[in-house]
């Protein structure tokens, strides 16, 4: 992709703008947030290596941080210390008590560490980004944070070479509802027959489906479309009657859950928010256009989920019950009372 602009003119025009949020000021720019956080090195930005085997074990000594994985249109941010991080060259873990994540490092290209003046001193991040320049997932230091750990991270990871240009690659759209109907049968006679929600990806695709393909085609038994506002429904009702949740948002470098209650749920013009200590939540309301509440067996029983698509036909957010420690006899309940649309069969 050619260079629209220079760092020198991003850094021009951004001290034009300095208040706009880094995302939003890339977007009316024409630029990646990659390429505006790049701008910046030599200045308040390293390079650093963006592996996630390089990465993570030196997050974890960084202590209690925030984590901040997003799309297109949800915001997930959770509080807590990296912990039991698990490598992988296709799939990696963190699985720590408060931050759990999925890792994809493939595309985790772009590394970034940042220390920019604050209004209560300075501000200390981690942010790395995909190969068209896109956030992949991003670590905020907190006054509690280790700071000496993050100035021997930098140290460590630091690259050779300090560049300000990226070489990008275009982003890749993103794929609508896929499916075969010549395999609709086999996909439901293997749906029922799934013992672990891990196997779906696998089943789906080898049959030619994707997600919202397959919850389209599959029928009401396992997969039913349900009103658009039911995220925010449901997260109201479950920090009304104390329903343990998990949340599932992400990119796809990066998917990151938060495990447990909810409890301020926070509507702001077309935003609905979760506000608490620990873990928050910013969900675009209005880029939901389908929501559907599926079902998939497993050895424990059935896993519920509701999930949310934008119009692009892109996974933006899944809520599935917490299951941890005793079967989600709440949640099911609350999935079992949401109302059915009329279905239209793909």
């Amino acid at each position: 992709m050619a260079h629209t602009h220079t760092p020198e003119q991003i850094r021009a025009l951004r001290d034009e703008n300095p208040k706009a949020r880094a995302r939003d000021f890339a977007g009316m720019q024409g630029i990646t947030e990659a390429e505006l956080v790049a701008a910046y090195v030599g200045l308040t930005a390293t390079a650093i290596n963006a592996a996630p085997d390089a990465l993570f074990p030196l997050i974890g000594e960084l202590g209690d941080v925030m984590a901040l994985t997003r799309n297109e249109s949800c915001v997930h941010e959770r509080r807590g210390v990296y912990e039991d991080y698990r490598a992988g060259p296709h799939a990696a873990m963190v699985l720590g008590s408060e931050i759990d994540m999925r890792m994809f490092p493939s595309h985790w290209k772009f590394g970034f560490a940042v220390v920019e003046a604050g209004e209560d001193g300075p501000k200390r991040s981690l942010q790395v980004f995909d190969a068209a320049g896109d956030a992949v997932h991003k670590v905020h230091l907190k006054p509690e944070s280790n700071e000496a750990a993050f100035d021997a991270l930098v140290a460590a990871l630091r690259l050779p070479e300090q560049s300000g240009q990226l070489s990008l690659i275009a982003r890749a759209p993103v794929e609508g509802p896929k499916g075969d109907p010549a395999r609709v049968a086999d996909l439901r006679a293997e749906w029922k027959t799934m013992t672990d929600t891990h196997q779906f990806l696998k089943l789906t695709r080898r049959l030619k489906f994707n997600r919202l393909g397959a919850n389209r085609a599959v029928g009401p038994q396992f997969a039913a479309q349900v009103e658009n506002d039911t995220i925010t429904k449901v997260l109201h009702a479950a920090a009304d009657q104390k329903i343990p949740l998990m949340i599932f948002v992400g990119n796809a470098g990066c998917i990151q859950i938060h495990g447990g209650l909810v409890e301020k749920i926070v509507p702001m013009g077309p935003w609905i928010n979760v506000m608490d200590p620990r873990f928050n939540l910013h969900l675009r309301a209005d880029h939901i256009t389908e929501v559907w509440r599926v079902t998939k067996p497993t050895q424990r029983g059935d896993a519920i989920s509701v999930e949310a698509f934008d119009a692009e036909g892109g996974l933006i957010l899944q809520i599935f019950g917490y299951r941890k420690d005793a079967p989600p006899v709440a949640w099911d309940a609350l999935m079992a009372s949401l109302p059915v649309l009329e279905q239209v069969m793909a």
